[in-house]
């Protein structure tokens, strides 16, 4: 961990998890109406709130896949609208400023998944994994008895 971590707080936690539900919900409805955004299915997986609740990060990733860089554009061309749809809907003295970024969480953990999958790794952890390995020159760290 990086020295000072500290972290989040419960409200953090809470208010996050209610942004993401308000900002899920905006995007359902389908009422912004900017080209990027228009007939895609959008999931919010996480808002990281800051200690002051003051801004407010909103990790997205497309329906399916897909290159999330016009999604962020869109997203921030329209914080605004989103911000205001925030002020009606949650009960906070400062609204969070919003920024958008892609969840690459899906990719690591099927780059993680592809990995525990390779021959190499599947090799390793085989039914005999914790038998000691066999080298090619015949020494296996047991005694022979010689």
């Amino acid at each position: 961990m990086p020295r000072g971590y500290k972290p989040p707080s419960q409200r953090q936690l809470r208010v996050g998890e209610e942004l993401r539900h308000i900002v899920a919900n905006i995007l359902e409805r389908g009422d912004i109406r900017d080209p990027d955004l228009a007939g895609r299915a959008i999931t919010v997986t996480e808002v990281r709130v800051s200690p002051d609740l003051k801004n407010a990060t909103v990790f997205v990733v497309p329906l399916g896949g897909g290159d999330a860089t016009p999604l962020i554009k869109g997203l921030k061309r329209a914080r605004a609208f989103l911000r205001h749809e925030m002020a009606r809907q949650i009960d906070l003295r400062v609204v969070p400023d919003l920024f958008f970024e892609a969840d690459t969480s899906f990719d690591e953990a099927g780059r993680i998944e592809a990995l525990l999958r390779s021959p190499v790794v599947r090799r390793d952890l085989g039914d005999d994994d914790f038998a000691p390995a066999a080298t090619s020159d015949g020494i296996d760290g047991a005694d022979d008895g010689e």
